[in-house]
């Protein structure tokens, strides 16, 4: 069968397209024919081993993120069944409850095998269905973007009705949060650095916006928007070390900053002061769990979420959609098509 894998040695020039031998499930395993994959910004940090030891071993197939259809089941399988149409979970091992380190070493695409492959094989834990209005174009950018808003908006941050929300850019989890943050029915502000991004955000929702390049204060009229409550409930934050501090400029006393990206550095130099006096909350998040991933497709089904879809390639093409990965004029989740009919 066909697969990308990182060979020989790190480094995205050893990003190979390759072959290996069909996998045959176990007892306990489901056989899963891939339709399409979406990348996300840990999809350029991986084959440079930017994780350290627990990128993992070569060779690894890289991606975490996918959707396909099942096609064999071993023996003791219950939870799915042949014709199943399901997304493989980020972390493997995470069902429910809190994180372990066991259960944050068990990530697909680094370190354990991604879904660069015709052929995927996983226990059957580490699936679930995924609703039938969704392309597979749009089932396959949901494991990792889509539950890392969910989990931020929904779980952590607790998202109620009339909740004032920040997001930060209008990146893959940004406009997921967007999506859910509405769903919740928040208001919400968006900031990004293109005019043309926040109209586009204003047309999925976004009840404000702030444009972060000719606004560079951008915490001072952020927190304009919400005076009634002395700054934002929730915070998105994307951008890391640029950005933190405004945020906590940006925050109502007992708010939630959900620290996600760190698109700008990773040493913000912080106003410790305020975050202990007003009580501020730091919640670090990184995807989250299987039942919040059910959770979540519950939601998308019963109000039709659609995610948004970017630029799109052919199998062959993944270092090519790579390069892409970023660039400032993209908008939405990239995708990999496995076969060009995918829709």
């Amino acid at each position: 069968m066909r697969v990308f894998q990182i060979e020989g040695n790190w480094g995205l020039e050893n990003l190979r397209l390759s072959q290996r031998p069909e996998p045959v499930p176990r007892d306990d395993q489901i056989l899963i024919r891939m339709h399409a994959a979406s990348l996300n910004a840990r999809d350029l940090i991986v084959p440079n081993r930017g994780y350290g030891r627990a990128t993992g071993e070569l060779p690894l197939i890289p991606v975490s993120d996918g959707v396909g259809t099942v096609i064999g089941v071993g023996s003791r399988v219950t939870r799915m069944k042949p014709g199943d149409r399901v997304c493989p979970t980020y972390f493997q091992n995470w069902i429910a409850g809190e994180p372990t380190p066991d259960r944050f070493a068990s990530a697909l695409g680094g370190p354990l095998d991604g879904v660069m492959a015709d052929l995927v094989c996983l226990s059957e834990q580490g699936a679930v269905r995924v609703p039938d209005y969704l392309t597979h174009e749009e089932a396959a950018t949901l494991p990792c973007a889509a539950l890392t808003a969910w989990s931020a908006i929904a779980i952590h941050a607790r998202t109620k009705p009339g909740d004032r929300v920040l997001i930060q850019g209008t990146g893959g989890v940004a406009l997921f949060a967007l999506a859910f943050a509405k769903l919740h029915g928040a208001h919400v502000t968006v900031i990004s650095s293109s005019d043309a991004k926040l109209e586009h955000v204003r047309s999925l929702g976004a009840d404000e916006t702030i444009n972060y390049t000719t606004t560079p204060d951008w915490s001072r009229s952020a927190r304009e928007i919400a005076p009634e409550r002395g700054g934002f409930d929730t915070i998105i934050e994307l951008g890391g070390e640029a950005t933190l501090a405004q945020s906590v400029k940006s925050i109502r006393v007992g708010g939630t900053i959900a620290l996600i990206g760190v698109l700008s550095g990773l040493g913000p130099t912080l106003p410790l002061g305020a975050i202990v006096t007003r009580q501020i909350r730091l919640q670090g998040v990184t995807v989250g769990h299987r039942d919040g991933f059910e959770a979540m497709l519950a939601a998308m089904a019963h109000h039709r979420i659609r995610p948004v879809i970017g630029a799109r390639f052919g199998f062959a093409d993944l270092k090519s959609a790579l390069a892409g990965l970023g660039k400032p004029d993209a908008l939405g989740k990239t995708v990999i098509r496995f076969n060009d009919h995918v829709e």
